[in-house]
């Protein structure tokens, strides 16, 4: 059966670092899009640009292509975008897929969420680079892509952009947790990630605001998107199917 999927990506990416995993869900005869969320493409006020304007985007994308009962997937920060696009679009929706993503409470911002010495990193960096931040290869290679080699490793860090560090700052509105959407929830947890340490994991500390939820687990690191397409898909799959 053909399913729609919109795959919205995660601090600093765009679509197009999408596309591996797209291509084999499309193999399995699924239509996908793959959406660069503002503040992400290559002439974005970083500076400026913010959560709303983020999740603004995506509703717009889907609105714009007419896109209906939609498995919508967010990877990383790109969950604090799906958790926007929900609270507004909810008719359009048919299942949320969180892929190791933040899934915020009303109030929320995404430093909320993530550990200090982060919060820290991402301060110093934002006040050097006109309110950007990226993070310095040392960390995203191993905290982020831990089960890729260094050569892959290195050309996948070359792919990624600035990311307005307003939307990590900005506090997301929901009209109501996200546990009550009358839509079907589901999480892919990639159980090497580290992105987010294990004594603050991404599951269940963050899934579980899900309410009820579909689990899906699989052997990986953060950037699957890279390091393992094909089996992320897979997951992706299981989750997003009725």
């Amino acid at each position: 059966m053909s399913d729609i999927y919109v795959l919205v990506h995660g601090a600093w990416h765009t679509g197009a670092e999408m596309e591996a995993v797209a291509g084999h869900l499309r193999k399995s005869g699924h239509v996908v899009h793959c959406p660069t969320i503002a503040g992400n493409n290559k002439d974005d006020d970083r500076e400026k640009t913010g959560l709303e304007q983020a999740i603004s985007s995506v509703g717009a994308y889907i609105e714009a292509n007419n896109l209906r009962d939609i498995r919508l997937v967010g990877h990383s920060y790109g969950g604090m975008v799906i958790s926007g696009v929900a609270d507004r679009l909810t008719d359009r929706i048919k299942r949320l897929v969180y892929v190791n993503a933040f899934v915020p409470l009303d109030g929320q911002c995404l430093n909320d969420m993530v550990p200090p010495h982060y919060v820290g990193l991402f301060d110093a960096v934002a006040a050097a680079n006109n309110n950007a931040v990226m993070l310095p290869f040392e960390i995203w290679r191993d905290a982020f892509i831990n089960d890729a080699d260094l050569e892959l490793a290195k050309a996948a860090y070359a792919r990624l952009n600035l990311h307005p560090y307003k939307t990590f700052t900005d506090k997301i509105a929901l009209k109501r947790p996200l546990a009550e959407l009358p839509v079907g929830k589901s999480y892919v947890n990639c159980r090497q990630d580290i992105a987010l340490p294990h004594g603050l994991p991404w599951h269940p500390r963050l899934s579980e605001r899900l309410g009820l939820f579909r689990l899906v687990e699989c052997d990986g690191s953060h950037e699957m998107f890279f390091s393992n397409p094909a089996r992320l898909a897979q997951a992706i799959g299981e989750a997003g199917r009725d």
